[in-house]
């Protein structure tokens, strides 16, 4: 494979006519996703994302097809397809954002002279109104996951509206329980190497969160219950300085832990309730309450005041209506 490329290359290079037909798409984004994409700076998680749809998607769709003969309206076919499939707008864009990076790196190594999927427009993935609970559901949630041992964590997520890995990642020197704050520093993420502790998605998300009265006593009490399970471990324990461990100390695994919010929502009476739910009901509260959307953003880490509004658009109306009451209230009519 890698004599079929570097023969492409220079046939490109000394402008021979490029026609080996046995270098396909397939064979590129296997060299690619094996190479490249190891080497980029993106995270494991990312990497394993793109792996895996290279190949779910992008090899049967086009990878028999000759790199040399790619054309946007191959890359618009895959587009169409994929809409067709009944795919998320979301991951209709992925496919896409994949293929262009793949392409990409082929032609900065001189396999093709231009990138076909750049000439394609970027697939919109229009913002759904971010699903939350309303205070009596809310309620409802707490009641259910009281006495489960991840109560703490459900709790604390709701109260902070922090990202699953973030709060999973979260050690005990990020917590300041005197002064009512966390820092966020690290997120924690299953990926093929393993689970892996990394940055943060964006400078914004690396935040310092404030936290509520009820956090702070739910927090110390998860503390002393923590201390009963590495004395009971003994040796078995692991110095991790997770907040939220194992029975011996190591991190949670993510996935069991989203089962087993899923299965108390289910008692809770909710259904499509996932932990990220937990994000956006703290958010809306927040918001409901007449929080500022910018105090909202930070507190949230979001990397810009749009995506937040834009999410959280929802809520809007209402604050709307209390602001127009209360200057009515201000004014002498």
């Amino acid at each position: 494979m890698r004599e079929k490329l570097a023969d492409a290359q220079q046939r490109l290079d000394t402008g021979a006519p490029f026609r080996d037909s046995s270098v396909t798409l397939a064979a590129w984004l296997d060299e690619w996703v094996t190479t490249a994409l190891p080497a980029s700076s993106r995270k494991q998680a990312t990497v394993d994302l793109y792996t895996s749809v290279a190949r779910k998607h992008l090899v049967p769709s086009l990878g028999r097809r000759p790199l040399h003969l790619l054309r946007p309206s191959d890359v618009e076919a895959v587009v169409l397809a994929k809409r067709r499939e009944g795919l998320s707008a979301s991951t209709v864009r992925t496919i896409y954002t994949v293929l262009r990076a793949a392409l990409d790196t082929a032609v900065r190594d001189g396999l093709l002279r231009d990138n076909p999927a750049a000439k394609v427009r970027r697939p919109t993935a229009q913002r759904k109104e971010a699903a939350h609970l309303d205070a009596a559901a809310a309620r409802r949630l707490l009641d259910a996951v009281r006495g489960d041992r991840l109560e703490a964590l459900f709790r604390l997520m709701l109260a902070t509206g922090l990202r699953r890995g973030e709060a999973l990642a979260l050690h005990w020197s990020d917590v300041d329980l005197d002064r009512q704050v966390l820092r966020v520093r690290w997120t924690l993420n299953r990926t093929s190497r393993g689970l892996e502790l990394g940055e943060p998605k964006t400078t914004k998300s690396r935040r310092n969160v404030p936290l509520p009265t009820s956090a702070v006593t739910t927090l110390r009490s998860h503390r002393e219950r923590q201390h009963q399970e590495r004395t009971f471990a003994g040796d078995s324990w692991v110095e991790s300085d997770f907040v939220f461990s194992t029975e011996i100390g190591t991190a949670l695994e993510p996935r069991n832990v989203l089962r087993r919010f899923e299965q108390l929502a289910r008692r809770a009476g909710l259904q499509g309730v996932s932990l990220h739910t937990l994000r956006h009901t703290a958010a809306s509260l927040l918001l409901a309450a007449g929080t500022h959307t910018k105090v909202v953003q930070e507190h949230l880490g979001h990397s810009s005041y749009a995506i937040t509004a834009d999410i959280y658009s929802h809520v809007t109306p209402a604050q709307q209506r209390e602001a127009a009451d209360r200057l009515d209230d201000a004014l002498p009519w």
